[in-house]
């Protein structure tokens, strides 16, 4: 029978379900992934350019002398700077401004804001850096100012420049464009989710379909057929269980036929049998009395012959009753009995009273067949008899669940390997048995009895010896 997949974490549809996810999931995190940083480079980029295009304009409209001067020019004034500190302020930014010993600087930047790279590099050229301070990020552009002489060299100033632009707009852009990727995701999730539940859905119908007729078929409704749709792969399956259960019908039909053929010809010689046995047993004890006026040689012949008819007679017995357990035609006829009286006259018919020992309480009473009842303890005590050693101990308690007889030799038990064995009809655990006056059909019959009743027998080595242990409902 298929284990449910002992269902790893999920079955089938999990797993399709979650490959859809992991799908969706993963194509979104890397669409979503690349289109981020691509936007994000290019916003901050542009950025970027234009803020230090817009500084580097404002600085090359300064007229205020400074740097190294020529005969006739002033030193800037303090007033100067201030408007250079001034026209280099923004919306957004702050500038830090230094000549010489003076500086300006901004409202809640200091110099210490500055990284160190960009102070190095800002010597020779404009340059900018981004740099998170408190919590927020900010564009530093750095430089020092540089002139253009009279004698057409390019001469230092004096003057360095740091503007702090913030892009606390691009970060609230990126922010948002975050949002919206990240919507745009659950959205695509949903999506994939949806398709995997149909896709799985369309997939596993027809398995599911074929699982449920598989087990109509094990559970005997062998004319289970299911519908061909289309042409794919799980048509081709489907039409392929169709043909394989038809061929298992033809097969098992024939089977049944021939089972059924067998049982009634078993049946029918058992019954057949039974005249001439009957003729036969009756005139067995005056054969036994001549016996023993015989001469030794014809005497033990007529025993042989006696025995052997005693034999047939118990083969033919088991047989029918096997036949009739065989062909359902076998019922219970329950009533409630006193176990021990039960055992008692089960044994005393048999002539086994002096040779079992007995355990049972005296006011122990059940609900059961006893005729049936009478047939399972026999076969087992007989079977110890015949095959075990004494003492043989035949002891029946009631438990909460029902009733529990057990039955144990002290012999030298039947081996390991014959054990799953010994209920099978015609076995024998020992090939020297092939001709002991058992039939082999005694346990077979004794379980399908304890069957009848709802009820097991079980079997197991002891040291010495076998145990049977019976047990059988409550009624």
């Amino acid at each position: 029978m298929l284990r449910r997949a002992r269902q790893r974490p999920t079955g089938l549809r999990g797993r399709l379900v979650i490959t859809f996810a992991l799908v969706a999931i993963s194509a979104s995190a890397l669409v979503a992934g690349i289109g981020y940083t691509l936007v994000k480079t290019a916003l901050v980029n542009r950025t970027e350019r234009a803020a230090v295009s817009d500084v580097s304009n404002t600085l090359e409209q300064i007229s205020v002398p400074i740097g190294a001067l020529w005969p006739g020019e002033l030193p800037p004034a303090g007033e100067d700077l201030s408007a250079v500190h001034r026209s280099l302020r923004a919306p957004g930014r702050e500038v830090i401004l230094t000549y010489q010993e003076a500086i300006y600087s901004a409202e809640h930047m200091t110099l210490d804001d500055v990284p160190y790279e960009l102070e190095v590099r800002a010597r020779h050229r404009i340059v900018s850096q981004r740099k998170m301070i408190d919590g927020r990020t900010w564009l530093v552009i750095g430089t020092q100012v540089q002139r253009l002489a009279r004698n057409g060299a390019i001469l230092p100033t004096g003057m360095t420049v740091y503007v702090f632009v913030s892009l606390a707009d691009e970060q609230r852009i990126l922010a948002d464009l975050r949002e919206g990727l990240a919507k745009a995701g659950a959205i695509t999730l949903i999506v994939g989710l949806t398709g995997a539940l149909l896709s799985a859905r369309r997939v596993l119908l027809p398995v599911r379909r074929l699982g449920l007729a598989a087990r109509a078929l094990g559970e005997g409704r062998l004319d289970t057929r299911l519908p061909v749709h289309g042409s794919d792969e799980l048509a081709r399956l489907t039409a392929t269980f169709n043909e394989s259960a038809s061929a298992l019908e033809k097969s098992v039909t024939e089977l049944r036929s021939l089972e059924a053929i067998s049982r009634r010809f078993v049946a029918d010689v058992s019954h057949e049998l039974r005249t001439p046995l009957a003729a036969m047993t009756a005139v067995t004890d005056m054969l036994q009395e001549e016996a023993e006026r015989l001469p030794p040689e014809p005497a033990k012949a007529v025993r042989l012959v006696l025995g052997e008819i005693a034999r047939l007679r118990v083969l033919v017995e088991h047989l029918i009753e096997a036949s009739r357990l065989d062909a359902g035609t076998a019922t219970l006829r329950v009533e409630r009995v006193n176990i021990a009286d039960v055992l008692a006259d089960c044994l005393e018919v048999r002539g086994w009273g002096d040779q079992v020992r007995v355990n049972v309480s005296e006011g122990l009473a059940f609900t059961l067949d006893p005729r049936r009842f009478d047939v399972i303890v026999a076969n087992l005590v007989g079977n110890a008899l015949r095959h075990g050693a004494p003492p043989v101990l035949l002891s029946a308690r009631g438990t909460p669940n029902g009733l529990e007889v057990k039955v144990r030799d002290h012999g030298k038990g039947i081996s390991v390997e014959d054990l799953p064995h010994v209920f099978d009809r015609f076995f024998k655990a020992e090939a020297g048995r092939a001709r002991s006056e058992g039939s082999g059909l005694g346990l077979s019959i004794a379980r399908a009895n304890a069957r009848l009743h709802g009820g097991t027998i079980s079997v197991r080595r002891q040291d010495p010896g076998t145990l049977f242990t019976v047990w059988l409902p409550n009624a």
